[in-house]
């Protein structure tokens, strides 16, 4: 399970009561939660590395792989370049590439880390990236989403901005195993639209959309990704 940008490990915990009797790998990324920070820059493919060295320190050689937001690029790059590691994908809140917008404004976000630490990062991004369901229904759910934010390493989190700021589209026609798309229809970071263009081009892929749910699905809708996603690995044994 790869997390996205701000999230960590922790992100999954929701899913945890229906998945639990798998064998789960939930690391924190570089940079991120209880994960040290790199001295040097981080980009998408430093992370993918990463992720393959600790599949091979398992003993692991092929498994399913499920990411959210940023983690979804790390999990496309890793679905083409080990295809042979890649039982399935299960995207969630998937995204394509920034658009230069986007860029501009990762980096704007990665000198305000740096400058004025996680707060108003913090404050910002739960006004925005949550369903007004969840922010109106789901008061536990925002403020976990706050304290993810609040607890990074600004410097940490702004080398992952700049990685993010910086990736590339992925070929994903190359990706040979089949894939779930979940995305939330209030989701303003990866809309519908973005998650319907990945499963226009993906060569096995099912997209299904969450009702009330932005960004953050895996803590705003928790029972539908783990049903959609327990349902959809166990359809593909390793």
């Amino acid at each position: 399970m790869v997390h996205g940008l701000g999230g960590t490990s922790n992100t999954f915990q929701p899913l945890m009561v229906r998945l639990g009797d798998l064998m789960v790998l939930r690391p924190d990324l570089p940079g991120c939660g209880r994960s040290a920070t790199p001295s040097e820059a981080l980009t998408i493919a430093d992370v993918g590395d990463s992720l393959l060295a600790l599949l091979k320190a398992q003993g692991l050689t092929r498994v399913h792989l499920v990411g959210h937001s940023m983690g979804t690029l790390i999990c496309q790059r890793l679905a083409i370049t080990a295809p042979e590691c890649v039982a399935s994908l299960s995207l969630i809140g998937a995204l394509t590439e920034p658009s230069q917008a986007a860029r501009t404004g990762l980096l704007a976000r990665a000198a305000t880390a740096r400058s004025q630490g996680m707060q108003g990062i913090a404050d910002q991004i739960t006004a925005s990236a949550l369903a007004p369901r969840t922010l109106s229904e789901k008061g536990a759910a925002v403020a976990f989403v706050r304290e993810s934010l609040m607890r990074q390493c600004p410097e940490g989190y702004a080398k992952c901005c700049e990685a993010l700021s910086v990736a590339q589209l992925q070929d994903v026609r190359k990706i040979s195993a089949p894939t779930l798309l979940l995305t939330g229809d209030c989701d303003p970071v990866a809309p519908v639209s973005m998650a319907q263009q990945l499963c226009d081009a993906l060569p096995h892929a099912t997209l299904r959309v969450l009702a009330d749910c932005g960004h953050w699905a895996t803590l705003e809708q928790p029972q539908a990704c783990a049903s959609a996603l327990e349902a959809f690995i166990r359809s593909h044994p390793i």
